[in-house]
């Protein structure tokens, strides 16, 4: 119990330590109020994609708040949010041809979620009205994010409150995995079983990397499967880039790496450099079109206060023209990451299923409890990497680096090298 009135996130407030003051960040560093400084491995939540108080996010921000900050965006516009807009189209499947802004990821999939049923219901189809989620997905904390997701730990308390969907398994895979194929093959029959009842409005991954589970990957021959029964079904395919997109599986996002076109794109996170909080979700031409009618009862309700916020849509233009600008930021990290595991953790009788994307690198750190989020290895690794000078956050036991773009060789080389030496003192 602490004298502050804060109620942290994901936190039993009873028993956490006082998390330390953060007073600065730079590039990959936390200035602590203690004087510490701290390397930051996971990109603050995984949207600082160039590092902390990046100059040129910060002179964007400062050049849009004083020219306008804010303006309700129904009924009116502005050149940031048109500009960013047109600039991510320019980037995605050129199938996706409409742009709906709003806050934060798990917002991006509640209006995913709505408008793929309300497509279906415009037109007239009152029986589409299920979804196909993954065993492992997470999608976000609002009801419809949690509905999609299902298999969560901390969800079980919510589970009356969440609408049914048909979950079926992710086909994780590592390196030297020699079953994936067959996993694969199993995943599909069961999604194809359900789609023959006609009764789905859509289809939600999150493509070749599922976060929150624990860096959970699949291969991009996968999701070109899943696309071709989607079509084959004429079912919605919604991809949930909140996390895999602006680069983090080494392409700019995933649905590009791996070849696929999804119906329903969700983005946010690094959509604003990690500056504020901003989302948008994606659409085909055909889904807007359902929408777009002389009746006012078919279009879509939705919106909130900051919808197309000025500010954050300038600091998207900005993350997005620094990663057309250095590609090769993103794109050269997995060689480096294969390297150093190579180097540094490849055998350590600790670990187990590694494996890489992009610019992440996960693995499993053995232990004698099942596997979960609750893993008691989890805050003790934490507790090490963090008086060793390093945020490390792993979910369970499932150890993740995930580091801003702006990282260089020989810094990426020290966070394989503390893991090896805190493994060593388990």
């Amino acid at each position: 119990m602490t004298d502050s009135p804060i109620w942290r996130p994901f936190t039993q407030m009873k028993t956490a330590p006082h998390p330390p003051k953060v007073v600065k960040g730079e590039g990959i560093w936390l200035e602590l109020a203690d004087g510490r400084r701290i390397m930051d491995c996971i990109s603050s939540w995984w949207v600082t994609i160039h590092g902390h108080a990046h100059p040129a996010l910060a002179e964007a921000l400062y050049k849009q708040a004083i020219e306008l900050e804010q303006v309700i965006f129904a009924g009116f516009t502005h050149e940031p949010a048109e500009q960013l807009a047109r600039k991510l189209l320019t980037h995605v499947p050129d199938s996706l041809k409409r742009v709906f802004f709003s806050d934060n990821g798990s917002t991006a999939v509640e209006v995913a979620l709505k408008m793929a049923y309300q497509y279906w219901q415009n037109q007239g189809e009152t029986k589409r009205s299920r979804f196909i989620g993954f065993a492992g997905g997470y999608h976000g904390d609002t009801i419809g994010a949690m509905s999609i997701g299902q298999s969560s730990s901390w969800w079980q308390t919510f589970q009356p409150l969440l609408f049914e969907t048909d979950i079926v398994p992710f086909p994780a895979t590592f390196d030297g995995d020699g079953q994936v194929e067959a996993k694969e093959a199993e995943t599909l029959d069961k999604i194809k079983f359900l789609l023959c009842q006609e009764r789905h409005a859509g289809i939600v991954i999150e493509p070749l990397v599922q976060g929150a589970a624990g860096m959970r990957i699949c291969r991009p021959q996968f999701l070109q499967a899943l696309e071709h029964l989607a079509h084959q079904f004429g079912v919605l395919l919604i991809y949930d880039e909140v996390m895999t997109g602006f680069g983090r599986t080494g392409e700019l996002f995933a649905c590009l790496k791996s070849a696929t076109s999804p119906d329903i794109l969700c983005l946010s996170k690094g959509l604003s450099g990690g500056c504020l909080p901003l989302a948008v979700t994606l659409a085909t031409e055909a889904i807007y079109q359902s929408f777009y009618s002389d009746d006012a009862t078919k279009a879509f309700y939705h919106g909130h206060s900051y919808t197309g916020n000025p500010l954050a849509c300038a600091t998207g233009v900005t993350s997005l023209a620094l990663l057309e600008e250095n590609p090769q930021l993103f794109q050269s990290m997995e060689a480096l990451h294969r390297c150093y595991l190579e180097r540094y953790l490849q055998g350590h009788p600790k670990l187990e299923q590694i494996r890489t994307c992009g610019t992440i690198a996960a693995m499993e750190v053995k232990t004698s409890e099942t596997d979960g989020y609750f893993n008691a290895i989890a805050p003790l690794l934490k507790t090490h990497f963090l008086q060793a000078g390093f945020l490390l956050r792993p979910l369970g036991n499932t150890l993740y680096l995930m580091p801003p773009y702006c990282i260089t060789s020989d810094e990426l080389e020290s966070i394989y090298q503390v893991i090896r030496r805190v493994l060593d003192t388990l």
